[in-house]
């Protein structure tokens, strides 16, 4: 009975939120005749294209205009054309990557993960500590399929290789935190699903994590280092797109920093200094 409350509850959840997107922008005879996993798709597509625009001009008006030189030196600044063919490569593979939570919300709903539906269920410090396993293992998990994507050439010459013809500080921008190829993407992302197989996870916390994958990749791609240890800033991630052999993590540069591929964006620049 309380397996049943519960899967109820993630049907609810998500009829809210496609109600929230779906409703507010979409015809209702144009969407409500959809299946229900296609209904979840197409607002995951609408709610992340809004998400990927939104943060990508709002971080490239302050940095680019509003702070012009200020974090980004004038000739580091990447040109429109840069910009413009990342926001294509992003928009080609947009439905493609909308795939992956609307597939992890199907297997939420079914029952077949160990998502749990409210807080209480399990008290707030069995949730943080339920919350850190589950980012220590998608950190785990991106930093072994970054890697990976790098050291099998096959990969890296057909998947990888598409972002990283963005290999220079003046072509890299917000914009280019999700120019991949769709299934480069997909890859890089699956680790918050199998978690959600491995670790009790809240259902909101990952729905919400994965929204925030989105605006992560806009501030590691914007040359800026935030020199805020142990985080794997943007400062971290750009000498990533220009050694190619360093920096591999996301979130943190634990996984580097244990494994001898950490580089460091202050001690880089001494060296290139002396």
């Amino acid at each position: 009975m309380e397996e049943h409350k519960q899967l109820q509850f993630f049907l609810e959840e998500t009829a809210l939120y496609n109600n929230i997107v779906l409703g507010h922008l979409v015809p209702s005879d144009w969407w409500h005749p959809l299946p229900r996993f296609f209904q979840t798709w197409l607002r995951n597509y609408i709610a992340g294209t809004l998400l990927y625009f939104i943060s990508g001009f709002l971080w490239c008006f302050y940095i680019y205009y509003l702070k012009r030189n200020v974090y980004v030196p004038k000739d580091a600044i990447p040109t429109r054309k840069s910009m413009l063919l990342q926001i294509y490569v992003a928009m080609k593979a947009m439905p493609w990557y909308c795939a992956l939570p609307s597939i992890s919300e199907y297997m939420i709903e079914k029952g077949w993960t160990k998502c749990f539906s409210h807080i209480s269920d399990v008290g707030w410090l069995a949730y943080i500590i339920y919350l850190i396993m589950y980012l220590v293992m998608v950190e785990f998990g991106i930093y072994w399929m970054h890697r990976e994507l790098h050291d099998i050439k096959p990969l890296y010459k057909y998947l990888h290789a598409t972002h990283h013809i963005y290999n220079k500080q003046n072509t890299l921008s917000p914009f280019a935190g999700l120019a991949f190829h769709p299934i480069d993407g997909i890859l890089q992302a699956v680790p918050h699903v199998i978690a959600l197989f491995v670790v009790p996870t809240h259902f909101r916390t990952h729905i919400a994590l994965l929204f925030l994958e989105a605006i992560w990749t806009a501030n590691i791609h914007d040359c800026i280092h935030g020199k805020l240890w142990p985080v794997m800033g943007a400062g971290y991630h750009t000498i990533h797109h220009t050694t190619y052999r360093h920096n591999y993590g996301h979130y943190t540069i634990w996984m580097d920093w244990m494994l001898g591929t950490l580089r460091d964006p202050d001690e880089d620049a001494s060296e290139k200094v002396k």
